[in-house]
């Protein structure tokens, strides 16, 4: 893909659902009791993972691509897939469905793409572990169906279910996948099963198991589950996904003589630390319409062109944002100073290491940035210049070049813009129809 920086960019756009609560409305949904209808589902290739698996495991679901339905058995109604569930490229589907997993009365092996198979799932295992289930990772050797045990921590590996009992866990690092899974298996629990965080992650569990019928506390950084509740399926209506918007919301703000309205985002403040950094950072933003949908926070987010300056960002915030992180470095390559963003070691495990891709891709493109054990500091204000821009399969790196691109001199291209279907289906479309 070619990219030039021939546009300002005008207009209205909605985004697609919220990537996280997605995956959430088909899990809760199948281990409920009956009917649950889900609109706006996020239709990229890790949701429709999660909907593949757990047709795998039983349930019935009817995707019509406006809607999903969920026709739930309850929490006992999952039975023995008779394949390998194949997570793609899903970390949310890999380490939430291990939760569920782990109070079932069968075996289960997920396996996953390349990038699946590097990411950490130790943080999962100790905590179910000690819950009661058990885990065995696999090496696979050249003979053809023969695999071999491995302490590798990555998939692909088997999930035997079993009694579990209630823990209070308290978790190394702030990850609403860690503590989901635990909280999911908490479902299974003979006791309360509480997770402590070091900083409160995104909450979108706990907001939704609560309105499917789940007994389920939060108090400052803990979160504590009741088990075998009577879960009951619901209507959701989906959210548009702040991590989406957060592309549109840089592109409004670099971009000279642009205006763009984002509407119906999920503004949750458990997840939208995007526009804190951007705030910080001197960016013209208002939140339009605020309202509430399906429990969750929601409004129009209007960006205008500004001169942006460098920022600190990290400490409690970084949780909040850490998937923006990629589109937040180039927004810093092209503000004004120096801006430190620290305590992001967790961008090293995601699809890709994200501190090397963003290091390798900005320098490419003529940014003064270093490297740093937990993040970045990048010196922003120079001109930058066309690239080809290596995405490492990495969705979030596709599409934060894309935008860094569209604000460079010459003609910068990617090696695989395709990546973007993992979250983005529609990304590109949704640039051009902006663009004037």
């Amino acid at each position: 893909m070619k990219i030039t920086n021939n546009y300002t960019f005008h207009g209205e756009l909605s985004v697609p659902g919220d990537k996280s609560i997605s995956h959430r409305g088909i899990m809760f949904g199948a281990v409920s009791d009956g009917l649950t209808e889900i609109t706006n589902f996020l239709q990229g290739a890790d949701c429709l993972s999660t909907i593949s698996c757990f047709q795998k495991l039983g349930i019935s679901i009817e995707n019509t691509g406006s809607s999903v339905l969920i026709h739930g058995k309850g929490l006992h109604g999952l039975t023995a897939p008779h394949k390998i569930l194949d997570v793609g490229n899903s970390g949310t589907t890999t380490r939430l469905i291990s939760g569920i997993l782990a109070g079932q009365s069968f075996e289960t092996t997920l396996d996953g793409d390349n990038s699946i198979r590097k990411r950490p799932m130790k943080r999962i295992f100790t905590p179910l572990s000690q819950m009661g289930a058990d885990f065995q990772c696999w090496d696979k050797n050249p003979f053809p169906d023969r695999w071999e045990p491995s302490d590798s921590g990555c998939a692909p590996f088997t999930v035997k279910g079993g009694t579990l009992k209630g823990i209070h866990y308290h978790s190394p690092v702030a990850s609403a996948q860690v503590k989901s899974a635990i909280l999911l298996a908490g479902l299974y629990a003979e006791s309360t099963t509480s997770v402590t965080e070091p900083v409160l992650s995104r909450n979108h569990t706990e907001l939704m198991l609560a309105a499917f019928g789940a007994q389920i506390k939060s108090s400052d950084t803990t979160v504590s589950i009741e088990p075998e509740p009577v879960l009951t399926g619901q209507k959701i209506q989906i959210p548009g996904d702040i991590s989406s918007a957060a592309y549109f919301i840089a592109l409004g703000l670099i971009t000279p003589h642009s205006e763009i309205l984002i509407q119906n985002v999920g503004v949750n403040p458990t997840r939208n630390g995007i526009l804190t950094a951007a705030l910080s950072m001197g960016g013209t933003i208002e939140l339009l319409n605020k309202r509430t949908i399906s429990g969750e926070p929601v409004a129009d987010i209007l960006v205008k062109s500004s001169h942006l300056h460098g920022a600190e960002i990290g400490g409690n915030l970084i949780p909040a944002l850490i998937d923006e992180i990629p589109i937040i470095a180039v927004m810093a390559a092209f503000a004004d100073g120096k801006t430190i963003i620290q305590d992001a070691q967790e961008l090293k495990v995601k699809e890709s290491d994200r501190i090397a891709a963003v290091t390798e891709n900005l320098k490419a493109m003529g940014c003064s940035i270093i490297p740093t054990e937990d993040g970045m500091i990048i010196e922003g204000g120079r001109p930058l210049h066309s690239a080809h821009i290596h995405t490492f399969q990495d969705h979030r790196i596709a599409m934060a070049f894309t935008i860094a691109g569209l604000n460079a001199s010459g003609e910068t291209t990617l090696d695989d813009e395709n990546c973007t279907i993992i979250s983005y289906p529609s990304f590109y479309e949704d640039i051009l129809c902006l663009a004037k």
